[in-house]
């Protein structure tokens, strides 16, 4: 399997005061930058302040940033912004060599290193390090799992979109668990390549059809679509601008699982799912983020 060395990044970096402060500042942040442009993430310390990163391929201006910060968390906090830059280093590798087997319902992510720690009557899904989203051990994919579990359990299910795809670790979740043809897109041409080699690596590759797409726009979605199930792990706005097409592109009764999104933001996306027709089913909250089960009621 490939491996992707990271490109030195830029790095802003602070600490703040409580978990709801750090949630409202990194919800900020996020909403300013593109999808792409900037990596945003908020962590616990022991003394139970939160430290916040934000990582940016292009330098960042400083004044812009502190302008940000205090608009969002007050110039005390903005005043003792850090700018530094990370050295090159393939450190999604570096990372995964240290983590441990993740289960999700039926499901277990794990690495290489752990292939023969997967119990027989659970469904390994081997992914590697690669410059895209979504090793399982992120708050938003075993939400997704979980809820992939919850549906397959209740519900027959033919037509399956994993939008969105990162490392392809849902599509492939689905193409093991149904043993059917499974469309994956990403808008990211990496993370198409990604998705495609842990499908090969997994043995769902004759399954998990990957492609390069922005939203619903590509033709393969009219072809393999309506769909029963869609599984969506992106982020809040995306997947506010996406329901419209969503809903079009939705078989009646589907079920859609959206994730990627901060607790507080959850309530901003089921009325915007609401009002295309679909109604909440299961809200699963981990490590502050939520992913949500939909059912569309066309």
């Amino acid at each position: 399997m490939t491996s992707y060395p990271t490109p030195a990044t830029h790095r802003v970096s602070f600490a703040i005061s409580d978990e709801q402060a750090a949630r409202g500042v990194v919800d900020v942040l996020t909403e300013v930058f593109f999808e792409g442009e900037a990596a945003v993430a908020a962590f616990e310390r022991p003394d139970g302040r939160w430290d916040v990163t934000l990582h940016l391929a292009e330098a960042p201006d400083e004044a812009m940033m502190r302008d940000l910060v205090t608009s969002a968390a007050g110039s005390e906090v903005a005043r003792n912004l850090a700018f530094d830059v990370v050295e090159a280093k393939d450190w999604v590798r570096a990372s995964l060599d240290d983590l441990v087997p993740v289960p999700a319902g039926r499901f277990v992510v794990h690495g290489h290193h752990d292939r023969a720690r997967i119990p027989p009557n659970k469904i390994g899904i081997e992914i590697e390090a690669a410059l895209a989203f979504g090793t399982g051990h992120h708050g938003t994919t075993r939400g997704c799992l979980l809820l992939l579990d919850h549906v397959l359990k209740a519900q027959a299910v033919r037509r399956v979109l994993d939008l969105g795809t990162g490392t392809g670790v849902l599509a492939i979740a689905a193409a093991k668990a149904l043993r059917m043809k499974v469309l994956a897109s990403d808008i990211d041409a990496p993370s198409v390549k990604v998705a495609q080699e842990n499908a090969w690596l997994n043995g769902t590759a004759p399954l998990v059809q990957v492609i390069r797409a922005t939203g619903f726009s590509a033709p393969d979605f009219a072809q393999n679509g309506p769909f029963d199930l869609v599984l969506a792990n992106i982020l809040a706005n995306p997947l506010k601008q996406l329901a419209g097409p969503m809903a079009h592109n939705l078989a009646p009764g589907a079920r859609v699982i959206l994730s990627g999104l901060l607790t507080p933001q959850a309530a901003g996306v089921i009325a915007a799912y609401r009002a295309r027709g679909l109604v909440p089913l299961r809200h699963l909250r981990i490590e502050g983020w939520s992913s949500l089960l939909l059912r569309s009621v066309k």
